[in-house]
């Protein structure tokens, strides 16, 4: 187990400008791991899938890690030496929300998801090299391959978006009721 440690100030700010370093350097290993696996991963996936949403996401964990570091620097020392190296995913309000059954079961989709978008990325470049070969336009195919599947991840989002509305909608009609029948 790595000793916790708020270390040299210059060090301190350098290492936080990537997240998850700074709290590596500060003895954090998991929660370090942590924003480095979410803000890498969110970059890859917005490359190899051509879509800027996961992109739109990295400011915010970038800032996120930023700021993470200097609050844990800026703890007094009682409070900073019994801060918790743990993944915080899992402290998330969201898994309580949802419940751990149902997350599983998001994350197993959006993993099932990914993987097909990757497969679907394969085979379409593998079309466009054969048509190639027998000298066929790839244009069309270009553009209609291409968008598929950034339009199957919107209409995601907007049932992930519909669903949440009616979940919370529902919860405030089942709280009104609770208050109304006390």
């Amino acid at each position: 187990m790595m000793r916790m440690r708020k270390g040299n100030g210059f060090w301190r700010f350098c290492f936080s400008l990537l997240p998850g370093a700074g709290e590596m350097y500060m003895g954090f290993m998991k929660q370090g791991a942590m924003l480095m696996t979410l803000f890498f991963g969110c970059g890859a996936l917005s490359g190899w899938l051509n879509l800027d949403i996961f992109g739109y996401v990295l400011p915010v964990i970038w800032f996120y890690g930023f700021f993470h570091v200097h609050n844990l620097a800026g703890l007094p020392n009682e409070e900073f030496y019994s801060v918790e190296d743990t993944f915080n995913i899992g402290e998330w309000k969201f898994f309580d929300v949802i419940g751990q059954e149902r997350c599983r079961k998001y994350f197993a989709w959006a993993l099932i998801l990914i993987g097909c978008a990757g497969l679907w990325k394969i085979v379409t470049n593998s079309v466009n090299r054969v048509l190639c070969y027998f000298d066929i336009s790839t244009q069309l195919w270009k553009n209609v391959t291409g968008e598929i599947p950034q339009v199957v991840f919107s209409v995601i989002i907007i049932y992930i978006g519909v669903q949440m509305i009616k979940g919370k909608k529902q919860q405030l009609e089942d709280k009104e009721r609770e208050e109304h029948d006390a």
